[in-house]
């Protein structure tokens, strides 16, 4: 076994959570270290979730347009092909460029990292075996003592015991994004935004999708006229909908996977794959840690930390998907900020309340704060207000009108409480609103700010004008 090594923070786990906690805390003097099995930094989301899904979604979505969408502008295009592997390879640049520049940044900032699989010894001491990266040796066993050890492991992908995957007919997320040819039949089980953004992928590159999903609409958990309209949307590259729909059987053969579903209705169909995807949702991951042998606590597979990131064993941080609220990049990118600036002696804070939520599909979807439902569930008094992107001059003239904006706040104060977008650069519209609320303003401080003219974001400003009392071009 090497020489110990002494830091005052040691991160586990490269993702989001892990590398921005190992960057924020060298930058603010820690002498610092970050372990991950990968090779490449970056965790799940640049590796094998956000960016490559979104560089496939961008892709699919530049050639179904091409197809589809242009003949109204006067483009007409003939002869036009697919080259997968081409996309491919684009997608897989994307990735390395990416992971590279978390790789440069780290190196830059005086981090140490290490390559291999990470064990709790004690709450100050990180075993780490397996290693054949910058750190460590191939098939060594390293030893680090730190002051402050975060635990940034992410999630997996929910596996479903009728349907384990094994990577060419069942598949996770993971081998979603690799296909070397795009399947006749694909099916989905599970509508949540994973699903559907795959969906979109293979259905645009002409594969028949079936999305099957146990809840009576898609996107369980979103305000249900969203996902309506996202629905529709969908419908119209011919993805099909089984809703309030389970699969209870599946058998495998060399053309594919024939799944028996269970419709609402209690009769039984047959839908036939080439592919399965299952997308039922994400676990967090901590297995090989040794958190159970230190005494470190937990609930339904998440760990329990307290407001300053801190778990049951002193010592000991976790942030990100391990931990509560929702499992999103961004979301785990502030906790690694905030606990690093705690550890450093600074004060570090999230409010869960203002991460915004985003399905990357077409039209895209995006929310923050509460919903309707939630609202009235907790009884607090709101207003309305909702613009349409039919009636914006620039969504018109992108072609682009499905959808609208929908802004609720407190009937008494204005504040915004919540703020729901379907419609063309959804994920990029809502950052306005997420500030407004970040600062606790109201819809009239939004309705009452300038927008430049014609863009998609006048949509987010009638729907604070409406919600504020004072409609404009909105009924």
């Amino acid at each position: 076994m090497a020489d110990k090594e002494r830091y005052q923070m040691v991160v586990i786990g490269a993702g989001p959570a892990g590398y921005v906690a190992a960057l924020r805390g060298a930058r603010l003097g820690l002498r610092t270290a970050l372990v991950d099995k990968r090779p490449t930094l970056g965790g799940t989301c640049l590796n094998v979730g956000c960016i490559p899904s979104k560089a496939l979604l961008d892709s699919s979505e530049q050639y179904h347009r091409a197809r589809h969408g242009l003949e109204a502008h006067g483009i007409k295009v003939k002869g036009l092909t697919l080259d997968l592997p081409t996309m491919m390879r684009r997608k897989d640049s994307v990735v390395e460029k990416l992971t590279g520049g978390v790789a440069m940044l780290c190196k830059k900032s005086g981090i140490d990292v290490y390559t291999g699989t990470a064990r709790l010894v004690d709450a100050h001491t990180v075993e780490i075996s397996g290693g054949n990266g910058e750190g460590t040796e191939s098939g060594s066993i390293s030893e680090l003592t730190a002051d402050a050890v975060v635990l940034a492991t992410g999630s997996v992908p929910v596996e479903l015991p009728s349907l384990p995957f094994d990577g060419k007919q069942i598949l996770s997320s993971t081998e979603a994004l690799s296909l070397e040819t795009v399947p006749k039949q694909l099916a989905v089980v599970g509508a949540g935004a994973i699903g559907l953004e795959m969906a979109s992928v293979w259905a645009r590159l002409g594969a028949e999708v079936t999305v099957i999903e146990l809840q009576p609409n898609i996107l369980p958990g979103w305000d249900p006229r969203l996902a309506k309209v996202l629905q529709q949307e969908m419908e119209k590259l011919g993805v099909k909908f089984l809703l309030k729909a389970q699969v209870e059987e599946s058998t495998q053969s060399k053309k594919g996977v024939s799944l028996t579903v269970k419709l609402k209705d209690g009769t039984a169909t047959t839908v036939e794959a080439e592919k399965v995807l299952v997308a039922v949702g994400r676990k967090p991951y901590s297995n090989a840690l040794g958190l159970e042998s230190l005494g470190v606590a937990g609930e339904k597979g998440r760990v329990t930390v307290d407001e300053k990131f801190r778990t049951s064993v002193d010592g000991i941080y976790a942030v990100g998907d391990l931990i509560h609220g929702p499992m999103l990049a961004h979301k785990a990118e502030d906790d690694g900020f905030a606990v690093a600036e705690i550890i450093a002696g600074k004060p570090g804070l999230v409010d869960y309340g203002t991460v915004p939520n985003v399905v990357y599909t077409w039209p895209e979807l995006a929310a923050v704060g509460s919903t309707e439902a939630q609202l009235k569930k907790a009884g607090i008094p709101f207003a309305k207000g909702q613009a349409n992107f039919g009636a914006n001059g620039r969504a018109l003239a992108m072609e682009e009108s499905a959808g609208f904006v929908k802004i609720l706040t407190h009937s008494e104060t204005d504040k915004i409480l919540g703020a729901h977008i379907v419609g063309p650069w959804a994920s990029d519209l809502i950052a306005e609103i997420v500030v407004v609320m970040e600062f606790g303003g109201s819809a009239e401080d939004l309705a009452r700010t300038c927008h430049a003219h014609p863009t998609l974001s006048e949509v987010v400003r009638e729907a604070a004008l409406a919600a504020a009392g004072m409609p404009l071009h909105s009924a």
